[in-house]
């Protein structure tokens, strides 16, 4: 038997262990009894919007992680190896966005921002106005320095933890600066660093509706919106509660496939 199939044995016996028989079977059983018991007849008129926010939900997440996380290994380098006057306002953004709250941050960037904008004629004239005239840019901007402040820090500390041994030996073999970083600093950072990465992007995920705050249409503010009309209070929240489970389950899978693979390429 090859390696793989052994493998694949093994995961297929994790998925029978009793605990996780015993958690599938309540889980099918709270599902069957929320299709009987409960009211669905208004899934069928709200179906177009909730796609619509799943997909917004989902297209925020995904670039504000993303764009977050290319501030933050800039933030995570500067304060781990750069000079001071790129350390210590690295680090100044990063404590400020870490000690202030989210709802905070994206209020002050909607209303203030928002407000400051008109009333300069060029902003208003320029090419960027319908964009900054709507309520997704802030959202996607505060979400993505958010992620960015608190990735910077946990980027500082892989940084930091990468054995200086590795760095001076490849620079005494004549490594450039930047090969190292490429080759060998970089890759064992983002692999100490996943981990806290997908705690991360799951705490993101769930500051998502948060954006309902500003007239953002996300998934969050279509159960909001099923509430309000229909009077229907538990089933909107139920099936919202499993969109959120099955978006964080996939983005746990897919982590862990990332720290499965990333070690076989550090050589």
């Amino acid at each position: 038997m090859s390696v793989a199939q052994i493998a694949g044995t093994a995961r297929a016996r994790g998925w029978l262990r009793p605990h996780r028989i015993a958690l599938l079977a309540v889980a099918a059983g709270l599902v069957v009894t929320a299709a009987l018991t409960m009211r669905w007849d208004w899934l069928a008129q709200y179906w177009d919007l909730a796609l619509l926010g799943i997909w917004r939900t989902i297209w925020i997440l995904v670039v504000t992680t993303v764009l977050g996380f290319l501030l933050a290994v800039p933030l995570g380098l500067a304060q781990a190896a750069g000079p001071r006057y790129l350390a210590l306002p690295a680090r100044a953004f990063c404590t400020v966005i870490r000690g202030t709250p989210l709802l905070l941050q994206l209020w002050l960037l909607y209303y203030g921002l928002g407000a400051l904008f008109p009333q300069f004629p060029w902003i208003r004239q320029s090419e960027l106005w319908p964009y900054l005239r709507q309520a997704w840019p802030y959202a996607v901007l505060a979400l993505t320095l958010s992620y960015a402040g608190y990735e910077g820090e946990v980027m500082r500390g892989a940084f930091s933890g990468v054995p200086r041994g590795q760095l001076e030996a490849a620079r005494a073999f004549g490594m450039s600066r930047w090969k190292v970083l490429r080759r060998i600093w970089m890759p064992q950072a983002i692999h100490r660093a996943l981990p806290t990465l997908a705690g991360e992007t799951v705490l993101q995920l769930k500051a998502t509706p948060l954006v309902a705050t500003i007239t953002v249409i996300d998934v969050y503010a279509v159960a909001s919106k099923v509430r309000q009309e229909t009077f229907i209070t538990y089933e909107p929240l139920l099936l919202l509660a499993l969109v959120y489970l099955a978006i964080t389950g996939v983005l746990v899978f897919l982590f862990r496939r990332l720290e499965a693979r990333i070690p076989s390429r550090l050589g």
